[in-house]
């Protein structure tokens, strides 16, 4: 975390200790989301291909610290954050005719991913 603070950041960049509160409320309702998808397709309820964004988002969602933080490489942590973006988007276009409640439920992790795409690309470019 070091690497970060010194990094230059927009003036509107929330405090770090923003992102730990908003993960710890977003994180259960991902689970829970996801987890409800994967045990629908599980039982035949809905169709496999719901789950091709989903594994993506999970995946990206996952490789965005390491990347960031491990590999300190703020080009291709911008690339991640951008799938996870587009697969959360991807994700509740394709859950929407199955379970739309689903598809509601992930507007807020829609919401803080594309403030922190616009905050990670900003930092990207701040600090070429």
């Amino acid at each position: 975390m070091e690497w970060y603070e010194t990094l230059a950041k927009p003036s509107w960049a929330p405090a770090a200790p923003t992102f730990g509160v908003v993960w710890s409320v977003l994180y259960p309702i991902i689970i829970v989301a996801f987890g409800y998808v994967i045990w629908r397709v599980l039982t035949g309820e809905m169709p496999r291909l719901v789950l091709v964004p989903v594994a993506l988002n999970i995946v990206s969602n996952l490789a965005f610290t390491p990347v960031q933080f491990g590999l300190r490489n703020l080009e291709l942590a911008s690339a991640v954050i951008v799938i996870v973006l587009a697969t959360i988007v991807w994700s509740m276009v394709a859950l929407w005719p199955h379970a739309p409640v689903v598809s509601v439920a992930l507007v807020p992790y829609l919401v803080w991913v594309a403030i922190a795409t616009a905050l990670q690309i900003s930092i990207t470019l701040m600090n070429r």
